[in-house]
């Protein structure tokens, strides 16, 4: 009796001394069909569907254990990856962490990123449908002070937790922070180096002159000293045989590189940044079949749009994708070349622009072309000139001016000019420009009580042309949140496809949780979050989601 009581003592003060989280999302939509929008006749059979998760992360010491349930049950929401299905593990983990030694050993799934994410980057993002996962061993180690390494070998999860890619990824990551080394109180100077192999076996019997791996190298460093920031980071790929929608193009072979530089100042009121980059044949899939599909099934590499990501309706209606693929025969493109500014300004309080509550000046833009490339289809090869740019893809430029009248009472007004190439980006017949001008009034009646209105304008000669769109928000309290918003592409040629695309809906949150419902119409288009993108289906219908932690 006393060897029981003393047992379940020491497990009572175990699972005391242990912590455990919980968090729970589920997002459900309920597609409907009206005068303007019907979803596709085989969607519809299924017109429920719902994408929920549930982790659990249990810590103890220096260990961590997690789990991670997915059910897309009875489907999938319409347009996330058909792999992503029913019920089943997505990820499951077993982590050591010794901080105090440098030690932090994971076997199972795995999230990691080398430097910017050029080379390799694993994240999910459930808004996007991206689980990149690796399943295997990651190795973080602290060989001396200012100096770590990490090694990794793994499958790649490529739909639920244990469906794999064939091919192995590996990867190394040394990191040195010379500035700590050195002692530099008051400058950031830090250096990188990255490995990542695939070893991919399966055209290897079929087409000639295709290796089993694949190897990437980069290198990075990052300066910093006062308000002042250099980084760079260069990313070399071994040349590889193409791969145009699924089809291996025999006889092609091409490698691929990238160029990364980051340049920032910022002192007092005024703060600027500018990001340019160049890429030449930078997709990277665990395997080459993956190459270019729609869902970012497989990809090993991170490749943002870098680009400003707004937030006004109108402004993400025409959204720039990166173009780091390598289009022999289509559309004839090697990667992108270009690069984006920030400069912003605060007008101090009771200065003559700033008035009494002080004003808020930004200004952004960014411009993109293809590279100035020569093909020769007789030899089957592509020459790039390295700094040159070739036809233009996208351009944008923005003024937002955000305003204090007084301490209730603030405005956000912004003008932003737009090119995008819908022939290169999307196959699509014609450029389209725009110029979107943009409005938010806020108003708070308390701490915890507003009314928030948006009014929104876009003008184009194509395309759908001229749109308009607003937005009505009230907050009665911390929990409470109800609005109705719409856009409107009156200036459409076709009277028949002018689309009021509306949605009405509210949410309620208290602590950890949040419940959010509205019904309405979805646009079509890209759905983008930190320049990666997901294309989502013209849609009618309620959602219902849900969040909570514990």
């Amino acid at each position: 009796m006393k060897r029981i009581l003393l047992l379940t003592t020491l497990l009572t003060s175990s699972f005391f001394y242990a912590q455990v989280r919980v968090g729970i999302e589920s997002n459900n939509q309920y597609y409907l069909d009206d005068n303007k929008i019907k979803i596709d006749e085989k969607e519809a059979e299924d017109r429920f569907r719902s994408n929920t998760y549930v982790k659990l992360d249990y810590f103890k010491n220096k260990w961590e254990f997690g789990l991670q349930v997915e059910s897309y049950y009875p489907k999938a929401i319409i347009n996330y990856s058909p792999d992503l299905k029913d019920v089943n593990i997505g990820t499951i983990y077993a982590r050591y962490n010794d901080i105090d030694n440098g030690v932090n050993i994971t076997l199972g799934h795995f999230y990691e990123q080398f430097g910017s994410g050029l080379i390799l980057r694993s994240w999910e993002d459930r808004a996007l449908g991206v689980n990149n996962a690796i399943f295997g061993m990651n190795a973080k180690l602290r060989l001396a002070n200012n100096l770590d390494l990490t090694a990794l070998t793994g499958k790649q999860r490529v739909g639920m937790g244990f469906d794999f890619s064939d091919s192995y990824i590996m990867g190394t990551n040394l990191e040195f922070n010379a500035a700590g080394a050195l002692n530099l109180e008051k400058t950031d100077l830090r250096f990188g180096a990255s490995y990542v192999g695939r070893l991919d076996q399966k055209a290897e019997v079929e087409y000639q002159g295709v290796h089993d791996l694949t190897n990437v190298v980069s290198g990075r460093f990052n300066f910093g000293t006062g308000g002042f920031n250099l980084g760079g980071e260069y990313v070399h790929k071994q040349k590889d045989i193409l791969v145009e929608i699924g089809d291996y193009m025999d006889g092609i072979f091409k490698d691929g590189n990238a160029l990364l530089i980051n340049l920032g100042y910022n002192e007092g009121n005024f703060g600027s940044s500018v990001n340019l980059r160049r890429m030449e044949n930078m997709s990277f899939y665990s395997e080459r079949s993956f190459t270019g599909n729609v869902y970012n099934k497989g990809v090993v590499n991170y490749v943002p749009a870098l680009t400003k990501q707004y937030d006004f309706s109108l402004q993400n209606i025409y959204v720039y994708q990166a173009q780091p693929h390598l289009d022999f025969f289509q559309a004839r493109k090697s990667g992108e070349i270009g690069g984006q500014y920030d400069l912003f300004y605060d007008f101090a309080e009771g200065s003559a622009l700033g008035g009494k509550h002080g004003m808020h000046l930004a200004v952004n833009g960014s411009y993109w072309s293809g590279l100035k490339s020569t093909y020769d289809f007789n030899n089957n090869t592509v020459d790039n000139e390295f700094l040159k740019f070739g036809q233009k893809y996208y351009s944008d430029i923005a003024v937002e001016v955000r305003k204090n009248w007084t301490s209730s009472f603030q405005t956000i007004t912004m003008y932003m000019n737009q090119y995008y190439n819908a022939p290169m980006l999307e196959s699509k017949f014609e450029e389209i420009k725009t110029n979107i001008a943009s409005f938010e009034g806020l108003y708070n009646f308390t701490e915890t009580s507003s009314v928030r209105l948006q009014l929104q304008h876009m003008w184009a000669k194509t395309d759908k042309r001229d749109w308009a769109a607003g937005l009505l928000e009230f907050v009665p309290n911390s929990m409470f949140s109800i609005y109705v918003t719409d856009m409107y592409n009156y200036g459409n040629t076709h009277p028949e496809s002018r689309v009021h695309y509306y949605s009405v809906g509210g949410s309620f949150s208290k602590g950890a949780t949040r419940i959010a419902v509205n019904y309405g119409r979805q646009r079509g288009g890209l759905m983008c979050v930190g320049g990666v993108c997901r294309y989502v289906p013209e849609s009618n219908g309620i959602t219902l989601n849900l969040t909570t932690n514990f």
